[in-house]
């Protein structure tokens, strides 16, 4: 209740302030549509000089700054409508500059591009325009009266369409009334506006049906592969603890029996200590199994779900960890358990790397994401990198379209958040 409160009473100063950025992105952008008609001239003419060779490389050179300024709207259309744009573009051969052109001119979004160079130069440049005009519009009108009093032949010669030019009290009147109605105007229009120009970039400059088609088939094949990978490495590293671990105290405790037996009859109290230490090693084989099995599906998992799993493993760490779990069902197990390592991964790096002396695991599901947020207050500072455990993570989360987002500003907070989608299901009837 208390944020919801502080909210509404900073509402007043936040409106002032959305308006100055609204007016700012309204010139800057005006300004950018002048860009955008030399720009789009620049497309033209290089691409009239493809006869002789100097065309094919300015074209590039064209394309790269036309694909530049699309992302930059892009940008700022995402933010705006509170959605991801994403880039478009199919992959450009390396060598090449004619193959290069040739995958460039068969790419629909670089048409696409272009045709939003020509509409920013239009429709787009009118929509952000008539913003920057009401805004002007306002300060005018409060400058004015200035103007008729303490500029001398102001009055009379700078006024409005010839009639209110300063010579009565009513002209005085009527100007700040034209101010406080282009004022309304402009603070009831202006994010409206710029919402339409933000749409009018996501309908141009987002990816259209067929493209997105394509990139989802693109993303499928690649999470399949790292999907792959991640299980053959998970194999082998079974294999591995299986051989280094369990496997080898077997051979031992194998040894050890023969040997007891070979010299049971002359020397019993040897064959007892060989029976005792095959005993230990029968132990600790045991102990070797228990760790890999938990290592590939926890049992704690299995009978308490990922909410009493992940606070049985915050119990086990040398760090104070808080768990808010609000779930009101469990997710599938293989979402669950990807969930879970995830959870493990990001907990390991904390403790390995961050120097924090507390942390925090938020588990929710809404919107039919499972999201999950693992924080610390360490240094800060930390990286996705490509062998890192993170990447692991993300690899693994891909699987289930899942995304994985860090934030790590230097001095910390460290907050990892996983976002997975899916539906949860009653404990009582989720497949085993």
């Amino acid at each position: 209740m208390s944020t919801d409160t502080s909210t509404r009473a900073g509402a007043h100063p936040g409106g002032v302030d959305r308006a100055g950025r609204l007016f700012g992105w309204a010139l800057a952008l005006t300004l950018l549509a002048v860009v955008a008609a030399l720009l789009a001239t620049w497309v033209t003419v290089t691409a009239s000089l493809w006869t002789i060779w100097i065309g094919i490389p300015l074209t590039l050179g064209a394309v790269g700054m036309m694909r530049r300024f699309a992302d930059f709207h892009r940008r700022w259309a995402a933010r705006q409508l509170g959605e991801r744009i994403v880039r478009p573009y199919r992959p450009i051969p390396s060598a090449g500059m004619p193959r290069r052109l040739l995958a460039i001119l068969q790419d629909p979004a670089t048409w696409r591009d272009y045709l939003w160079l020509l509409v920013d130069a239009t429709a787009g440049v009118t929509i952000t325009s008539l913003v920057v005009s009401l805004w002007a519009a306002v300060a005018w009108y409060l400058v004015l009266p200035f103007l008729w009093l303490f500029i001398p032949g102001a009055r009379g010669n700078v006024g409005f369409a010839g009639v209110i030019d300063g010579d009565g009290v009513l002209d005085y009147v009527v100007v700040w009334g034209l101010a406080v109605v282009c004022a309304v105007l402009a603070r009831r229009w202006s994010a409206p506006l710029m919402r339409a120009y933000a749409r009018l970039v996501r309908w141009l400059l987002a990816p259209g049906q067929q493209a997105r088609l394509a990139q989802r088939v693109e993303d499928l094949a690649e999470s399949r592969a790292e999907t792959v990978d991640t299980q053959a490495a998970e194999i082998r590293r079974i294999e591995r603890d299986l051989h280094d671990g369990a496997q080898a105290k077997l051979v031992a405790l194998g040894m050890s029996l023969g040997m007891a037996e070979d010299v049971m009859d002359r020397d019993p109290e040897a064959a007892k200590d060989l029976l005792a230490e095959a005993r230990r090693a029968t132990g600790q084989a045991l102990d070797e199994l228990r760790r890999l099995v938990r290592g590939i599906h926890p049992p704690v998992l299995a009978d308490r779900g990922l909410d009493g799993a992940v606070r049985a493993l915050t119990l086990a760490l040398p760090l104070p960890v808080e768990v808010d779990s609000v779930l009101p069902d469990r997710p599938l197990p293989p979402v669950e358990a990807a969930a879970y390592f995830a959870v493990v991964e990001a907990l390991t790096n904390t403790i390995k790397h961050s120097d924090a002396t507390r942390g925090w695991v938020r588990l929710r599901h809404e919107g039919g994401r499972l999201r999950i947020e693992v924080g610390d207050d360490g240094a800060g500072g930390a990286r996705v990198t490509a062998d890192g455990g993170l990447r692991g993570v993300e690899r693994r989360l891909s699987a289930f379209d899942g995304t994985l987002t860090l934030s790590s500003p230097a001095g910390g907070p460290t907050v990892v958040t996983m976002e997975i989608p899916c539906e949860l299901s009653s404990a009582k009837t989720s497949p085993s």
